[in-house]
């Protein structure tokens, strides 16, 4: 069979451009070590044509460094065209990396606008709007419900606040004036009334009964007076 359809050749993958790169830069390489080598032969030259005389030897030294300087300047040839190349590929390496990275980006993009579409469908505009209207009306009666809770239920209604002034002026005015004596109000000072019991000096009073001294108690009738004594009775 294989004679006569043929046998199924082993293509190889072409070879990449960093492959390709790396070859022509080996090439470069070898022909500058040529060169260099070149230049190491023509300064052997230049120096024997300084130290020999005009004459036929002169001549074939000189003939020498003529064919040296001419592989040079075709190696250098060959080297520029290789450095060319390897800019080439440089180029079109560079460029297909940005061709990568673009299409890498798109890719992401895309993605990232599937993925936002789909949150999209489930975030409205009118929801937010409804949403943030109903936060104010709660707000709103929140608010309601705190000053209601904090009113106060024994003040009456109808107080002129002209009055209240005044009457605030006027309490002003008496704290003022309690505050005169040693800075401390007159309902923390101390008693000053005058004692009118020690002014008088009166005596003490009698410790017996019916003002009679101590030892003597007279007897009093049933009525609380002073009994009569008998002997007077008697007379």
């Amino acid at each position: 069979m294989r004679r006569v359809f043929g046998a199924k050749k082993n293509t190889e993958p072409p070879p990449s451009i960093q492959d390709a790169s790396d070859r022509i830069n080996k090439r470069g390489d070898s022909v500058e070590d040529k060169i260099k080598k070149l230049d190491v032969e023509l300064f052997k030259y230049k120096e024997q044509l300084k130290k020999t005389r005009p004459g036929p030897a002169q001549e074939a030294v000189k003939a020498r460094a003529m064919r040296v300087l001419k592989q040079k300047k075709m190696y250098e040839g060959q080297r520029d065209m290789l450095y060319n190349q390897t800019f080439n590929l440089d180029q079109v390496s560079f460029a297909a990396e940005g061709l990568k990275d673009a299409q890498q980006t798109m890719t992401a993009l895309k993605s990232a606008n599937k993925e936002l579409k789909g949150m999209m469908k489930t975030v409205k505009i009118q929801d937010i709007d409804n949403l943030q209207d109903e936060m104010m009306d709660l707000m709103d009666v929140s608010s309601e419900i705190q000053e209601t809770l904090g009113r106060s239920y024994n003040v009456p209604d109808g107080l002129d606040e002209d009055d209240l002034l005044g009457e605030l002026d006027a309490l002003e005015a008496d704290m003022g004036n309690e505050t005169e004596a040693d800075g401390m109000p007159s309902y923390l000072q101390p008693d000053t009334e005058t004692d009118y019991d020690n002014e008088l000096n009166l005596p003490a009073a009698p410790t017996g009964r019916n003002g009679a001294p101590q030892g003597r108690v007279q007897a009093e009738d049933e009525f609380g007076l002073p009994a009569v004594p008998r002997a007077s009775l008697r007379g």
